[in-house]
């Protein structure tokens, strides 16, 4: 792992401050064991590691392909400053009332990316860096009862706002992993790991050519989880390995080399 390890951040650090509402994430919504401030730290200390990998760049690395086919560091780096933007407008939208889609529509959003990415280190950085200060005001600046406003993110159905913060702490492990800098899914907060897996899983739920599957998981506290994707009535493939490895899968990160079992083929993640 890179020297921006998510180890090498004390957890006291954050980018912004964060509000005081109390309301459950959403790995734990049903219990409410994680609330909006607990995630926010964590958006704030993945917001710095992310920062500190970007910084360790030069100009000629940053144009170096990203695990991603057909992107550059720099467009991962596009990326994460546009997608701390669109969840800005989310949290408008809930602080509002009014609709304030996230992107105004997906060729839009590519264009952007694009375009960004063919812009010098040092606005990349820039647009990076105040983004993400964007985002940590506008989430600052909602109030409880915002934060259980209905909002529609650019994929699936409404969801409350509370769930966004979440949103973006997955999308700055992730692309931490596809900046290519050394970090891999088994260097990412093993706090994180279950909540991540139980989002992909829901999200491979979502596609109507998913395989019929079943997860059984290695929890990096030792605990073990099992999920399943039942499709078709058909008899489930079992694929066993640790969270990191299943997660790495699941997102189209890693072919599944080192899992237990058949890997079925899985649709693109999106």
């Amino acid at each position: 792992m890179s020297s921006a390890s998510a180890s090498s951040v004390p957890s006291t650090q954050t980018t912004a401050p964060v509000p005081s509402a109390s309301l459950p994430s959403p790995r734990e919504e049903a219990s409410g064991l994680v609330p909006v401030t607990e995630l926010l730290h964590g958006v704030a200390l993945a917001t710095e590691v992310v920062q500190e990998s970007v910084e360790a760049l030069d100009a000629t690395a940053v144009r170096a392909p990203s695990l991603l086919p057909g992107w550059s560091r720099a467009h991962v780096i596009t990326h994460l400053a546009r997608n701390a933007d669109a969840l800005v407008n989310l949290l408008t939208w809930a602080k509002t009332g009014v609709e304030h889609p996230a992107y105004a529509s997906r060729a839009d959003r590519d264009a952007d990316i694009e375009e960004g990415a063919n812009r010098p280190l040092q606005l990349l950085r820039a647009d990076l860096d105040s983004a993400c200060l964007r985002f940590a005001a506008a989430a600052e600046a909602l109030t409880p009862s915002a934060w259980n406003a209905e909002i529609s993110p650019p994929a699936g159905a409404s969801i409350p706002a509370h769930r966004v913060p979440f949103l973006r702490l997955r999308e700055l492990w992730f692309h931490l992993v596809d900046l290519n800098v050394g970090t891999g899914f088994g260097d990412l907060p093993p706090e994180r790991l279950e909540a991540f897996v139980d989002d992909a899983v829901c999200v491979l739920r979502t596609h109507d050519d998913a395989p019929p599957l079943r997860l059984v998981v290695e929890l990096p506290d030792g605990r073990q989880r099992t999920w399943e994707v039942a499709a078709g009535g058909a008899s489930p493939d079992e694929v066993r390995g640790s969270a990191a490895d299943v997660l790495a899968w699941l997102t189209g990160r890693h072919d599944g080399t080192g899992l237990i079992g058949t890997t079925p083929e899985l649709p693109d993640w999106a």
